[in-house]
C-alpha cells in the first residue's frame, strides 16, 4: 500500500526555520518525483519545490528560491524540505506528492502526481 505521511509542521516566528519530512512506505524513492504542494485558507493549492530523487533535479516557485531547500535520504524513503526565513505568506497546509516516473526533470504541476500524503499545518506567525 503506497502512502506518504507527513510531519514537522507548527507555528513560527516570521524569520524562523522549520524542516518538514515526508516518509513514504510502499515504494521506494528511486525513479520517483517528490513534490511539495502548499494550500492556505481561502486559497487555491500551489506548488513549493519538487525533486527527482533518483538524479537530484530541484524545481522551487520563485517565491521559495533561496528560502526553501529540498533533499532526500533515499536510505530513510524520506524527503525534507527545510524552510527558511519564513514569512507569514508561507503560512499553509504543505503536503507531499509522489509521482512514478522515468523523466529527467520535476514539474511544479500537481496534475502529474499521483499519490498524496494528509498534510501538516505550518503557521508562520509572530
Amino acid at each position: 500500500q503506497v502512502q506518504l505521511v507527513e510531519s514537522g509542521g507548527g507555528l513560527v516566528q516570521p524569520g524562523g526555520s522549520l524542516r518538514v519530512s515526508c516518509v513514504a512506505s510502499g515504494f521506494t524513492l528511486d525513479y520517483y518525483h517528490i513534490g511539495w504542494f502548499r494550500q492556505a485558507p481561502g486559497k487555491e493549492r500551489e506548488a513549493v519545490s519538487c525533486i527527482n530523487s533518483n538524479n537530484g533535479n530541484t524545481q522551487y516557485r520563485d517565491s521559495v528560491s533561496g528560502r526553501f531547500t529540498i533533499s532526500t535520504d533515499n536510505a530513510k524513503n524520506t524527503v525534507y524540505l527545510q524552510m527558511n526565513n519564513l514569512r507569514p505568506e508561507d503560512t499553509a497546509v504543505y503536503y507531499c506528492a509522489g509521482r512514478g516516473t522515468a523523466v529527467r526533470q520535476c514539474m511544479l504541476d500537481s496534475s502529474r502526481y499521483t499519490y498524496w500524503g494528509q498534510g501538516t499545518q505550518v503557521t508562520v506567525s509572530s
